[in-house]
């Protein structure tokens, strides 16, 4: 059976279920597979198995070997049955001479739709596997897409409630507005003045503090930091894959390019899982705006939080602290050294990581970024000569894919994080056309021009009433956490 440790003390060891349920160590790390080895599987035995559902019981079977076979199937259907408005659930498109795997088509038209329809089911059962009568309370801080993804599926959960925190002002309108509208009875949106990183350091801090914040309340996460996040994205690599060959577009073996838009390293992280699993990947490219600290890393080995935080009109990838970065350095670096880089960062702000772990790290990922121009010159380009049109968070990507790119034959495909029209006042502008100071019209001269159809989840939500509208100081967070427990 896996065992799960922390990244920062192997000697804190739990189930699979457990990990999923405590959504992060004890000691501040993150739960992860304790031997990488151990996953090693014959990609054939995915792809073989069937459609997206098919795949994930596979998969999920292989890290979340507590569950049992049936239980996972069971939770794979509720979670994916009828939820995305594509078959597929994350389409293939040809787009030039690349590719696009499109992870917008869930409830909020975000690519977090993928995990956070899933984390639900896979912690409501471990909760009731570990035998604990506790109501979950889910913690999680957002840059955009999160948030809404994670009330989305935690709306009406028995045994649940979910505080989500964003930085004011930090997200699109949309983005706004599909949190502070949820009418889910255990669900709270809260702004914070501050950005993203406040808002995460402040979530994990009240991790490190407090276990039950009120009676019958225990702490939980919907943040990729909680293992059971991550493992349903490693799927949509290995739909991918299945897809370029049913296309004809590959052969069997051959190596594939994934181009990744990421702030916080989660969505890559799950491509790495699945390249150490055995899919056939050549390189991951790590895409980022101009909050570049990854990039800086990839090339340099250095990792620096002490830089200006910038606000780009790719928000969701507005971060400077990439908390998933831990899990890849616990594999390539190991415990001890993890937990000193750990250490380093919150106190000094920065680590360097030693030369034959950056050239390990460098043989599977490249840093590139992009501006704000470059990605809206990719949407522009990428609509009028192929009639394609993506957020600003896939233009860095494809930005990004035309300086890496190399023609050797090896298909690239971009990830495609969120649909244009949850951004649509910024491709709007990025299209040339003028804004019209609404993003309730944007929307609609957004369609009216390019005709690519609007989500029904974001069609309505201008009609929908304000719920949430509290804003607090970072420091805060604690205390509002407490009071909202009290009230489940």
């Amino acid at each position: 059976m896996n065992k799960y440790v922390s990244t920062r003390n192997k000697n804190i060891s739990v189930s699979a279920s457990a990990a999923v349920l405590s959504g992060q160590a004890s000691d501040g790390g993150l739960f992860v597979p304790e031997d990488i080895e151990n996953l090693k599987l014959d990609y054939h035995e995915v792809i073989s198995s069937g459609d997206f559902k098919e795949m994930a019981k596979v998969i999920w079977n292989h890290f979340f070997d507590d569950y049992g076979r049936d239980v996972i199937a069971e939770l794979v259907e509720r979670s994916y049955t009828g939820k995305f408005s594509s078959d597929k659930l994350t389409p293939l498109v040809k787009v030039g001479d690349d590719y696009v795997l499109e992870l917008y088509h869930g409830p909020t038209s975000a690519f977090k739709d993928v995990a956070l329809s899933a984390l639900p089911n896979l912690l409501t059962k471990a909760r009731d596997m570990n035998e604990v009568t506790d109501t979950i309370l889910i913690l999680t801080a957002t840059s955009g897409d999160t948030g809404s993804a994670a009330m989305a599926g935690f709306s009406g959960v028995p045994g649940t409630g979910i505080v989500v925190f964003y930085p004011e002002g930090g997200t699109s309108e949309t983005q706004r507005l599909q949190m502070v509208t949820d009418a889910g009875s255990n669900t709270a949106a809260c702004a914070i003045r501050g950005n993203f990183d406040d808002a995460q350091n402040g979530v994990k801090k009240i991790f490190r503090e407090i276990d039950h914040p009120s009676e019958g309340v225990s702490l939980s996460s919907a943040n990729s930091i909680n293992i059971g996040r991550l493992v349903p994205q490693i799927v949509y690599y290995y739909s991918a894959y299945k897809q370029l060959l049913d296309m004809g577009e590959i052969a069997d073996g051959d190596k594939v390019d994934f181009v990744v838009p990421t702030g916080n390293f989660g969505d890559i992280m799950a491509g790495y899982f699945a390249y150490r699993m055995g899919l056939p990947i050549r390189q991951l490219i790590c895409a980022s705006n101009k909050n570049d600290v990854l990039t800086e890393f990839l090339n340099s080995g250095h990792y620096n939080r002490k830089r200006e935080f910038f606000k780009t009109t790719s928000p969701s990838m507005d971060i400077l602290i990439s908390s998933n970065l831990e899990r890849l350095l616990y594999y390539v670096c190991g415990e001890e050294n993890t937990a000193k880089y750990m250490k380093q960062l919150e106190a000094q702000g920065e680590y360097t990581i030693s030369s034959s772990e950056l050239a390990e790290i460098k043989g599977i990922f490249t840093g590139l970024c992009a501006s704000d121009d470059e990605g809206r010159a990719a949407i522009r380009k990428t609509f009028e000569e192929e009639h394609y049109l993506m957020d600003t968070h896939t233009s860095i990507a494809w930005s990004c894919l035309g300086k890496y790119k190399k023609k050797d034959g090896v298909p690239k495909v971009v990830l495609s994080t969120a649909s244009p029209y949850k951004f649509c006042s910024s491709v709007l502008e990025a299209l040339g056309l003028e804004l019209t100071g609404s993003d309730k019209t944007d929307m609609e001269a957004c369609y009216e021009y390019t005709k690519a159809p609007i989500p029904k989840g974001l069609a309505g939500i201008w009609e929908r009433p304000v719920l949430h509208s509290d804003v607090i100081d970072p420091s805060d967070m604690k205390q509002y956490v407490i009071d909202k427990s009290a009230q489940k």
